[in-house]
């Protein structure tokens, strides 16, 4: 009997955005790149595009892009960061599914996800049909074809939601075998138990859902092997991965049968470095030696339809041995990394998510049938706003869904009744629940959402959800003493982080002082139109002041706001924002700041300031954005670092043959030397790497004085360095390939 095999690789990352920027900002935890996602796009998403396979002799014998090999779905949240940061990675995985249908008979090998990552058996009916929809619009966008399978985050099942599923045309998704209950042959009355082993995963099952008559099918992956891969380090080599994938088939099946396992995609190349390698020696070695039939879960079904069907164990998921409890409760399931913590917290921040959107929903519903037709209709299309945010587009969407042509302040409202509901979807992404504490990264991400969700509602309705939300909240409790409860948790690293008008153009104004910026500018997704600005300098020392229009690319809310500012050097900054309310006050207050600062007179300069903007808002660098807020620290401490790195340059060049004496006769180096060394050698190395990688001698001999004196090398700095210097040199090379001419 024919002998197929499938790799699926689940390919997604948590939304990271700042809910109010839709940026990512600067992760220091991820150093030395600027965020996780580019971390793991280095690591694992732009390694997949381009996997080598080597020869005995370590050279490279192939180069393949595994994505065009294998079965994969990436997160739609995850492809936008791609497009917008990665673009060649991005254009490589979008490609890959058009080559993967000449390997599998018209068949690409991409399918959907539901939207944002949500657990679908715990959303309410609406929200599954609108993680369904965009998650189709969001595929149909990006590889221009309808997807025919669609991925269940976390493998979380239910049957209205496979039911949603198939009524927007799916046909098929994938479960573990430990979901399937019961299954029969298609036309045979006697059902049979799947068994504490899972059913058996070597071919497809259709489902049927009684409720409606819609079917859906069901591939069920090979538990066992996708855990070895995950956990059992087979990917440290190729032909042992590819062996044990063979071991998957039986002699004993009379079928044609589906070798298939699942796994996070990440696996190749992030969590298992040189992952990607792994795969494609495997793919390759089978292949080649035509010990199975390479194929996605899409040709396999239009070859060998199901011939039997089978029935779920709803509300399960495949990391949880609980059902779906890991996101609403505290189940015993956690990343063991924490011995004696809990998550008892999961249960209250889950209410609190509950009661807001539920709080809200009929607040939504009355407030948008004045502008909107059907407003859950226009939900579910929001997503084609949400890809293409261009004033022709937004037209278009508004004369679909519109009651009547809306003025300015009713288009403003209409979208920010819209992403309100967009960001109460996103506060569900899962990883908010996944992990062990309430104050990780991923869940301060999603209260972050709901924080947005608060301000959108206190905007358009006469309705303050946060008291009730925070008294919730307060009964998520840390267990980190410091964060005490989810309430602490929300003020101290979420509210910081919310943005308004008046912030955005604080950020403009105390940047301004650094950046050269033109009439007109965008930080992250707000547009600003300057309207007047004066510079004055006296030295280290400069003011700003100036009117600014700051707009919304989101919502298209606008505001004017008046700003001064005044830098003292070093990280002394000082200014204030507030919304223009007429003019002759702030002339007077341009007038006599100026003519104070040309006087030198600081202190006035700074009274003044502080009278003008009392009513407003009073910031410092502390407010900056994130990334510029580090660009402008870096600047100040240019010149520090400059002269540090001049100081230790001197010393090691002093004591560098005393240092060399010394080790050859095994006399320990003093410690103080030692960090000369250290800072000397790492820091001429990153430079010249970074400005001039061809300087091979330099590099050289730098190199073998940190090995001689037992220097440790920044591996991990400098390996960021030449990976970027290397890309560099290669984008030169492709610009202008007679460079390379001698």
């Amino acid at each position: 009997m024919e002998r197929y095999l499938c790799i699926h690789g689940h390919f997604y990352q948590p939304p990271r955005e700042n809910p109010w920027l839709e940026a990512v900002e600067l992760q220091d935890s991820a150093h030395p790149y600027h965020d996780w996602n580019e971390r793991i796009t280095a690591e694992c998403y732009a390694p997949n595009t381009a996997a080598r396979i080597l020869n005995e002799k370590g050279w490279i014998r192939d180069i393949i892009n595994n994505y065009s090999k294998i079965s994969f779905n990436f997160g739609p949240t995850l492809l936008d960061w791609l497009a917008a940061n990665e673009p060649e990675t991005y254009r490589a995985v979008i490609e890959s599914d058009r080559e993967s249908r000449q390997h599998f008979s018209g068949h690409g090998s991409a399918f959907a996800q539901a939207y944002n990552h949500m657990i679908m058996p715990l959303a309410n009916r609406q929200d599954k049909i609108t993680q369904v929809i965009w998650g189709i619009r969001d595929f149909e966008r990006r590889f221009g074809r309808r997807p025919e399978g669609m991925w269940l985050p976390e493998t979380a099942v239910d049957l209205e939601s496979l039911d949603i599923m198939a009524e927007q045309g799916i046909k098929f998704t994938i479960l573990t075998q430990y979901q399937a209950r019961r299954f029969r042959k298609i036309g045979d009355g006697n059902w049979q138990e799947a068994g504490p082993g899972g059913i058996d995963p070597s071919r497809c099952y259709r489902l049927n859902i009684p409720a409606t008559g819609r079917s859906i099918n069901i591939f069920f992956y090979d538990g066992p092997i996708s855990q070895a891969v995950a956990f059992e380090k087979l990917l440290t080599n190729g032909e042992r991965f590819a062996n044990r994938l063979l071991g998957g088939f039986s002699d004993a099946r009379t079928w044609p049968q589906l070798m298939n396992i699942a796994t996070d995609g990440e696996t190749y190349g992030h969590h298992h470095r040189q992952g990607e390698m792994a795969l494609a020696y495997a793919l390759h070695y089978i292949e080649t030696k035509k010990l199975a039939r390479i194929t996605n879960y899409s040709e396999f079904l239009a070859l060998h339809p199901p011939g039997h069907e089978v029935e779920i164990n709803e509300n399960t998921a495949w990391s949880c041995a609980h059902g779906v409890d890991r996101w609403k409760r505290d189940c015993g399931c956690n990343t063991g990394m924490h011995k004696g913590w809990n998550q008892a917290w999961r249960a209250p921040l889950r209410q609190a998510m509950d009661w807001l959107r539920d709080s809200l929903a009929p607040l939504f519903e009355e407030q948008a049938r004045r502008y909107l037709k059907d407003p859950w209709a226009a939900r579910n299309d929001y997503i084609d706003v949400v890809l293409d945010r261009s004033p022709e587009n937004r037209d278009r969407f508004l004369a679909a869904h519109a009651t009547r042509p809306l003025d300015e302040k009713e288009r403003v409202a209409t979208f920010k009744l819209l992403e309100m509901q967009r960001h109460a979807m996103l506060m569900y992404t899962s990883c908010g629940w996944f992990f062990d504490e309430i104050s990780g990264i991923e869940t301060v991400q999603v209260i972050q959402y709901a924080r947005r969700v608060i301000q959108l509602a206190r905007a358009l309705f006469n309705f303050n959800p946060e008291p009730r939300f925070l008294e919730i909240l307060r009964e998520a409790k840390s267990n980190i003493p410091g964060f005490r409860d989810g309430a602490n948790i929300y003020e101290k690293l979420v509210t910081p982080a919310m943005v308004d008008l008046p912030k955005v153009g604080a950020h403009y104004a105390i940047s301004s002082l650094f950046n050269d910026y033109g009439e007109k500018t965008q930080i992250f997704c707000y547009n600003i139109d300057r309207l007047s600005n004066q510079m004055l300098e006296a030295g280290t020392t400069k003011l700003a002041v100036g009117q600014a229009r700051v707009t919304s690319e989101i919502t298209l809310e606008s505001a004017t706001i008046d700003y001064g500012v005044i830098y003292f050097g070093y990280h002394n900054i000082s200014g204030g924002v507030r919304e223009f309310d007429g003019g002759e006050e702030y002339r007077k207050m341009e007038q006599e700041a100026a003519a104070a600062f040309n006087r030198a007179v600081f202190p006035e300069v700074i009274r003044l300031l502080s009278q003008y903007f009392k009513n407003g808002v009073i910031y410092s660098l502390k407010q900056l954005f994130r990334d510029q807020q580090r660009k402008i620290m870096d600047r100040i401490l240019d010149s520090t670092l400059a002269e540090v790195a001049e100081d230790y340059r001197k010393i090691h060049d002093r004591n560098a043959s005393l240092m060399l004496f010394l080790k050859e006769m095994n006399i320990p180096l003093p410690h103080a030397l030692v960090c000369a060394a250290d800072f000397y050698l790492n820091t001429s190395l990153r430079k010249t790497i970074a400005r001039d990688p061809e300087n091979m001698e330099l590099i050289d001999n730098l190199l073998k004085e940190a090995d001689t004196l037992g220097i440790k090398l920044e591996n991990e700095g400098l390996g960021y360095v030449l990976e970027k210097s290397l890309q560099k040199e290669a984008l030169q090379l492709q610009a202008d390939p007679g460079i390379m001419d001698p």
